[in-house]
This record gives C-alpha cells, structure tokens and sequence, in this order.
C-alpha cells in the first residue's frame, strides 16, 4: 500500500505587520487582509471596502487620499492603528467565514510594547469573535467596540449607518 504525501495548502495566508506609533491609543482590529490588500500589500484595498471612504469623510474632509501613505498618517496622527487578528490562516477567497487553521497575532507583547493603548476597535463580529477566542483576557483589561465591517460583504448595513456607529467609536478619545 502506498501512502499518498500530504499536499500542503497553497492558501496559507501571512498578515501584516501592524502600524502603530508610540502614542497609538485605539487599534482598528481587523480579521486577515482579503486578497486585494494582500495583492496590493496595504490595509483595506479593496476598492469597495469602506474603511477609507469613513476615515476619509470623517478626518480628510471627505476627499479622497492621495494614497497609502496619507492613508496611514491620518490615522497615526490621531493616535489610531491597523492591526488583524491572525497572524496566518487558510483561506481560499476573502470571505472571513472560509478561514481554517487560525493562528493568532499576538496582541499581548503589543500591548506591553505600546502602553497607551486603551481601545480596540472591531471591524466586525467576525474579527471580535476571533479575538475574544485568542485574548479573553485583554477584553477584560481594554475598551473596545464591536463595529459593523466595513467590508462588501456587509451589504445590509447601509453606508451612513456604518459611518455614523464608526465616528461614535472614534470620537470616544
């Protein structure tokens, strides 16, 4: 009988490192870059995810950002960060449902190294699910909120109704 070599997946996923600034207060937690932003190797570049389109209505007067950089100052200057919950996964397509063999970023030593962090900011229930099931402790130590995902993919919350529950969460400083 012959064994059969096991194939190894091909959809092994690696995240980004986080962006973040000695006085980041509240951290944008997401679930793991979708195959646009890891195409493009930036935070929320699929065109139809509104991430951006929020954060640039509420601190870039509504226009859009002349690119990722800008993207990424904007939100450091107001003491914000990116970060997701998984460090690596298995997924085939960008649907946080299809996620397999989650392993966590670890969000403990983050923590520790950025002592002014206070806020965690979940873009969505699948990003808190994931990191209420790798960190049960630090919800217990942190702020955070359980915010509607900006992704398509959330298509029965409106835009204004996403909009208005994300500036809530911001504006808490």
């Amino acid at each position: 009988m012959k064994i059969k070599a096991m194939k190894k997946s091909e959809n092994i996923l690696r995240c980004f490192e986080p962006v973040i600034a000695p006085d980041t207060q509240m951290m944008i937690i997401g679930t793991m870059p979708g195959e646009a932003s890891l195409a493009a190797n930036e935070y929320y570049a699929y065109k139809h995810n509104a991430l951006w389109k929020i954060m640039a209505r509420l601190y870039n007067s509504d226009r859009e950002f002349a690119d990722y950089e800008e993207k990424l100052a904007c939100l450091l200057q107001r003491g914000i960060g990116l970060w997701d919950n998984l460090h690596s996964c298995e997924r085939s397509g960008s649907l946080d449902s299809d996620i397999k063999n989650a392993e966590p970023n670890d969000f403990e030593a983050l923590c520790i190294r950025y002592p002014v962090l206070k806020r965690f900011l979940f873009n969505g229930q699948q990003s808190y699910k994931f990191f209420k099931r790798f960190h049960p402790a630090l919800l217990e130590k942190y702020e955070y909120y359980i915010l509607p995902s900006t992704s398509p993919a959330n298509a029965s919350i409106p835009f204004d109704e996403k909009l208005k529950r994300w500036q809530e969460a911001l504006s808490q400083v």
